[in-house]
Parts: structure tokens; sequence; C-alpha cells
């Protein structure tokens, strides 16, 4: 049996060496000419195994751009491509300052519903905890799994919280103009 598996290790490895050896891969690239010096490219010899690569297809312009690139290809310009970008892709300064006030009006929304649901659920933990009568040994793993049920929610509706003040803070001041 071992040696059915060596022959079958020396069948998948000869068309590797026919093929002239190594494969490097230099980040996300594969290839088999990784230049003068390999290392200074952070490129690393692939080892073992067989390696198959399928490109993916690329994605399609959009719709503006195909009329862009189809009365600037004959120039020779970067536009057919997809390299050049039209004045018109641009944010103006106050287009962004809109984006951006729209974006802190819906994460101000989202926190003052989660701290809603937070309240909620503190309360409700709380109900919850007042309502347990202590010393009760008969329903007691019901009423921890109740309890640490409303725990986590809380600890959930907190972390949601946090989540959003970290993002607004994030975003430029509202009165910055």
């Amino acid at each position: 049996m071992g040696g059915a598996v060596l022959a079958a290790a020396l069948v998948a490895a000869v068309p590797a060496l026919a093929q002239g050896g190594k494969i490097w891969r230099c980040g996300n690239e594969y290839t088999n000419n990784p230049g003068a010096d390999p290392a200074a490219r952070g490129c690393r010899e692939v080892l073992g195994g067989n390696l198959t690569i399928v490109e993916g297809t690329r994605p399609a312009p959009p719709p503006g751009a195909a009329a862009a690139a189809g009365s600037s290809a004959g120039a020779g310009s970067g536009a057919a491509n997809g390299a050049a970008r039209t004045p018109a892709e641009r944010v103006t300064p106050d287009q962004q300052r809109q984006r951006d006030l729209e974006a802190r009006r819906i994460l101000e929304q989202e926190l003052r519903r989660a701290q809603e649901r937070l309240e909620q659920a503190r309360a409700e933990w709380a109900q919850a905890q007042a309502a347990r009568p202590a010393g009760t040994r008969g329903e007691a793993a019901s009423g921890s799994a109740r309890a640490d049920e409303l725990r986590a929610r809380v600890e959930r509706a907190e972390a949601d919280v946090a989540a959003l003040r970290r993002e607004l803070a994030r975003l430029p001041a509202a009165d910055a103009r």
C-alpha cells in the first residue's frame, strides 16, 4: 500500500518538474517568474500540491463610463480600461458634507433606538431579578436560564450602543463646515 502512495506522489510531481519547476506567490499573484530578487518583492516559493488559478471576471463599467470611454478610446487615454476618472465621478465638498450629515442623522436615530432597547432590556432584567424569590430550588434551572438570557440581552444592547457611539465619533462634527 505504501508503494502505491509513493508512486502516486511521483506521478503527481513529474508534471511540475516538466513545467520548469518553481511557482512563487508574490502577494496575491502567482508566477513562475518572480524576477531577479524574489525576496525583495515579498515572494515565497509555493511548496507541494497542484496549483490551479481561475481568473475572475472584470466588473462592467458604469453606464456613463462607456460613452466617455468610446469618445476618448481613439485618443489612447486610460479611460478605456477604467484607469482614469471623469470629473462627474468626483464628489464635491458640499455633497460630501450632505452625505456626512445624512450618515450622522441615521446613526443618531439608530442610537436612540438602541438606547431604548437597552433601557427596556435593563428593566426586564431588573423585574426578573426582583420577582425571583430567594431560596427557590425547584425552578432554579429555568429561572437561571431566563436570567442568563435577559443578562445577555442587556449586554448585547450595551454593545450596540457603544458601537453606535464609536461610529458617531468617527464622523466629522456636525457643525464643521
